[in-house]
C-alpha cells in the first residue's frame, strides 16, 4: 500500500519539474535570442574579380551567422560593381573573446559562374535585407 502512494506523488513531481523547463511546450527549453552585433566588413580587391571580404560580429550562433554576413557582403559589391553573381571560393573563420571574425574570398562576374557554390547577388541581397543582415 504504501509502495502505490509513493507511485502517485512521483508522477506529478516528475511532470511539474518537465513543464517548468519547457516554456515553449516542445520539450526543450527556449533558446537564448539571437542579437548579432556586426562590426564591419572590409573590402579587398585581390585581382580583377577576385575579392576578400573581412568580416566582424558578436552574438553569432556559430560559424554559419559570420559566413552568411560575408557573403551578404560578397553580393552588395558584386551588385555595386556592376555584376550579378558571385562564386564562394573559401571562408576562414575565427572566433577570440566573442568576436567572430571572418575572412572569405569570392570571384564575381557578370554571368552565372561554373561551379557548385555560386550566388545571384540580387535574390541573395534581398534575402539578407529580410534577414538584418547588413552589406557592404
Amino acid at each position: 500500500m504504501r509502495r502505490h502512494s509513493l507511485r502517485r506523488l512521483a508522477v506529478p513531481v516528475l511532470c511539474a519539474g518537465l513543464a517548468s523547463c519547457a516554456p515553449n511546450g516542445s520539450g526543450t527549453p527556449d533558446p537564448a535570442p539571437f542579437t548579432p552585433a556586426y562590426q564591419g566588413i572590409e573590402t579587398r580587391l585581390l585581382d580583377g574579380d577576385l575579392v576578400s571580404f573581412l568580416v566582424q560580429m558578436r552574438g553569432a550562433r556559430d560559424r554559419a551567422d559570420v559566413a552568411a554576413y560575408a557573403e551578404c557582403a560578397a553580393a552588395q559589391y558584386a551588385l555595386i560593381r556592376g555584376y550579378g553573381f558571385a562564386r564562394h571560393l573559401r571562408t576562414n573563420i575565427v572566433e577570440e573573446g566573442g568576436v567572430w571574425r571572418g575572412d572569405a574570398v569570392y570571384t564575381i562576374s557578370p554571368a552565372l559562374p561554373r561551379g557548385e557554390r555560386t550566388i545571384d547577388a540580387e535574390v541573395t541581397v534581398a534575402h539578407c535585407a529580410e534577414q538584418g543582415i547588413p552589406t557592404v
